[in-house]
């Protein structure tokens, strides 16, 4: 399958039709997990209405955790097999996932300030998340500062593959050292929230997550038509 849609014509082919199914996906579930998360879900007994952040930090963290993890696969891909489109898709999928992470970081820091009586803590999840922030911030600032493209590639999949080491630090940061932080809302097959809160927790991650796929296909169709434009440029310069 992969080997199918490396092909950027079959990608090209494959995204036109996708693309709008992912987005309308994100909005249905958009519209059904708001109301459900802000409105309908139950008041936490200790924290009360402030729980209700969780439905936009939770998904949103995950989703910076998938996004980089997409980033790694394709960084691979890339390294090994050459292929450009998988540059293209790590190169795609960082502005969302940094995106991701700095919704986590603000509305984290929104949370703990009633939860915790602090805004921020320097405890491992939350410098953990911090440091994913900042890679994909210089993840991001490599492509920008070098000009050849192929050069450009090869060291941001570097990069990307040695942030990799980060995703289990900020996995398990909560049970290696202590910290304010809840601990993870999955407990090996169980999870650790009351079962009224796990329907909009789930849907607003799907509307994360098709959004994520919706957003990464078009960053990808508008990065090889622009590719597309220049090498017809060059072609008509000659």
């Amino acid at each position: 399958m992969i080997s199918t849609f490396a092909n950027p014509a079959r990608f090209m082919a494959f995204s036109a039709w996708a693309t709008p199914i992912f987005g309308a996906l994100a909005a249905v579930l958009f519209v059904v997990g708001l109301p459900w998360a802000f409105q309908f879900s139950p008041a936490d007994y200790q924290q009360g209405e402030t729980v209700r952040i969780m439905y936009v930090h939770v998904p949103a963290a995950w989703m910076s955790l998938i996004a980089y993890a997409t980033m790694g696969g394709a960084s691979f891909v890339s390294l090994v097999w050459r292929h450009a489109l998988a540059d293209v898709a790590a190169r795609a999928a960082a502005p969302i996932g940094a995106t991701f992470a700095a919704i986590c970081l603000i509305t984290g820091s929104i949370w703990g300030a009633p939860t915790w009586g602090t805004w921020w803590e320097w405890d491992g999840r939350l410098t953990s998340m911090l440091v994913l922030f900042l890679i994909y911030l210089g993840y991001i600032a490599l492509w920008t500062a070098v000009d050849d493209e192929e050069k450009a590639g090869r060291f941001a999949a570097i990069l990307c593959l040695v942030g990799l080491i980060n995703l289990p630090i900020i996995k398990f940061s909560v049970d290696w050292w202590s910290t304010l932080h809840q601990r993870s809302i999955f407990q090996g097959s169980s999870m650790s929230v009351d079962p009224s809160m796990v329907g909009p927790l789930m849907t607003m991650f799907g509307a994360y997550a098709a959004l994520f796929a919706a957003l990464l296909l078009v960053s990808m169709r508008a990065a090889i038509n622009r590719r597309r434009v220049e090498a017809q440029r060059l072609r008509s310069a000659q």
